[in-house]
Order: C-alpha cells, then structure tokens, then sequence
C-alpha cells in the first residue's frame, strides 16, 4: 500500500443552502438546510462513500462557511489538506428551488469570485497530482485563470497516466459564451483519458448533438473513454474497442442537483476497480438515481452497499 490517493479532485466547492420544502418558490420557502456543495467536491465525497481515499484540491474565503467546509469533508471522510483560504473572497452559497421532477434552478453566489477559481499552479502538490489513481478535474476549472494553468500544471505533471479524468459539467452563468467554453476544453481533451457528461455538455465540447457522433469525436481530440449521459435514453460509454448503453434506473426523484457527482464518484469507484465497462456504468447509474432521490448533494451521496443493494432490486423487476 502507499500512501497516494485514489481519488483526487479539483475545482469548485460551495456551501447548498437548500429548501426543506419542495415544490415552493424560493420566495416562499422559509426553512433551508446547510450542505457542503460544488461538484468537484461531491465527486471526492462520493468516491469516500465507496471506501475510496480521497481528497479535494479547492479554496475557501477565511470565513465560518469556509471553517464549515473542512469540518464537513474530514467528517465525510475526504482529506481536506489542500484546501486552503482566500482573504478577502468569502466561501461561496448557493441556493435552489426544488420542483421534481426535473425542474431545479440554481443561484450561485460567488461573487467578486469565487476563491476555487484562485488555485494556483505555484501551490499545487504536483506529486499528489501525478500518483492519484484518478485525477478528477472540471470544465468550470477552467473558465478564469489563475485556475485554468493550475489545471494544465497538474495534466503536464501527470502526463498520459490513465484515469484523468474531465467532467464536462458546463454551466453556462460562468462562461462568456459556449464557443469560449468549446475553445477551453478543446484544449483540455488531449491532457485527459476519460472525458463525461450529458448530451448538453458533449455538444459543447465537440458541437455533436448525436450522442454516438459526440462520444467519437471525445475519442477523436484524444480521450480513452467517453461516457454520455442520455437521460431517459440510458448512458454511453465508448472507447476505441466497445461501445455499451445501459439503460436508466428509474427512482422517484426529489432533486436532481448532484445525481451526476454521485454518478461520477462510484464510476471512479468502478474504473479503479477495473469492472468491465458495462459493470462501471450500471453501477454509476445507480449511484446516480439515489442521489437524485434524495435533498442534498454531498450528505446524499450512496454507500456501495445502497448500490448493490437497488441494482439487486432493479434486477429482480
């Protein structure tokens, strides 16, 4: 055993402050919940729920919300040693409104900006980014600098090693445009093995709203494995050899916000296991499902057991 991480992600975190009550406007609701939240972060915390060693690269504004974030991760079990703060920047909140079952907007607060987008190349542990077993990285990384050369540092220091992985998790209120955001990740591609995300975030990578056209042309600028996220059509993975569509698991769902980092955390739980492809995938499905039946995002987050356990249900449907 050594002692690098499994799991290591980068990018964005936040505190959710979300409604108690579904189906309100948010001017309306009067009780909220306090979460730890932002996506990269999610991803490690999902990674941990599977047993997975993990940590989050990010930062936080020198405030209590900041103080919440460490004590949140250490208590989900995600080592929180480079996380660090921003004077002068406060941790940013976000809030939601919840109307299942497929309708929750988001307000994100990170204003003068948001202190994950100050990671510095400068103060990277670069041999923590190199040994990870998967290196999980986001589009919204690198949609301001100093973040975005803080990312090509730690792809330049890691070179080809497999499982590096790019979500693709376009949100557009942090972009100037989808053709800026397309210019990015085209960059990003060739430093990547594993790129995922939903029919939107593909189409702005690549331009292919064909999730078949959009996984080859993933293959195309470089990665391994492209992974689609269909919705009710099911997901896609390809790489050079196979391509496998499993089909969704159908939850009752409460809030769709997180469904895709708790999809992302066990595929990294089922890449670094070495399952087959279709194995990987199913099990992200259902990770995926129960986070989406559920209110938060990282507390949400299944364990491999809650998996194995509604897959076993699915199957006997």
């Amino acid at each position: 055993m050594t002692d690098r991480f499994e799991v290591l992600t980068i990018g964005r975190v936040g505190v959710d402050i979300y409604p108690l009550q579904a189906g309100v406007p948010l001017a309306d609701v009067t009780t909220f919940g306090k979460f730890l939240g932002g996506s990269a972060t999610n991803v490690a915390v999902a990674a941990a729920r599977h047993g997975r060693k993990s940590a989050v690269i990010t930062r936080t504004g020198n405030d209590p919300f900041g103080a919440y974030v460490h004590k949140a991760l250490r208590e989900l079990g995600v080592d929180d040693a480079f996380v660090s703060a921003v004077p002068g920047l406060p941790t940013p909140v976000t809030f939601c409104e919840i109307f299942p079952p497929d309708h929750f907007p988001l307000w994100f607060y990170r204003y003068p900006k948001a202190p994950d987008l100050e990671i510095r190349a400068e103060e990277l542990d670069l041999d923590a980014c190199r040994e990870a077993g998967v290196f999980w990285a986001t589009v919204t990384g690198l949609s301001d600098e100093p973040s975005r050369d803080a990312h090509h540092a730690a792809w330049a220091a890691r070179g080809p090693r497999p499982l590096t992985v790019l979500d693709l998790d376009y949100r557009p209120m942090f972009w100037p445009s989808r053709e800026a955001a397309r210019e990015q990740i085209r960059a990003a591609l060739p430093m990547v093995t594993v790129a995922v995300g939903n029919l939107d975030e593909v189409q702005t990578a690549v331009g292919k709203t064909d999730p078949v056209e959009a996984a080859q042309a993933l293959l195309d600028n470089g990665v391994e494995l492209a992974v689609v996220k269909q919705g009710p059509a099911g997901v896609l993975g390809v790489t050079a050899a196979e391509s496998v569509t499993v089909p969704p698991v159908r939850v009752a769902v409460l809030n769709g916000i997180g469904a895709g980092d708790g999809f992302g955390g066990a595929l990294c739980h089922g890449l670094l296991a070495g399952w087959p492809l279709d194995k990987v995938l199913r099990f992200a499905n259902a990770a995926g499902a129960i986070v989406a039946s559920r209110l938060e995002c990282s507390t949400a987050m299944p364990t491999t057991q809650e998996v194995e356990s509604l897959l076993a249900d699915v199957g006997d449907e």
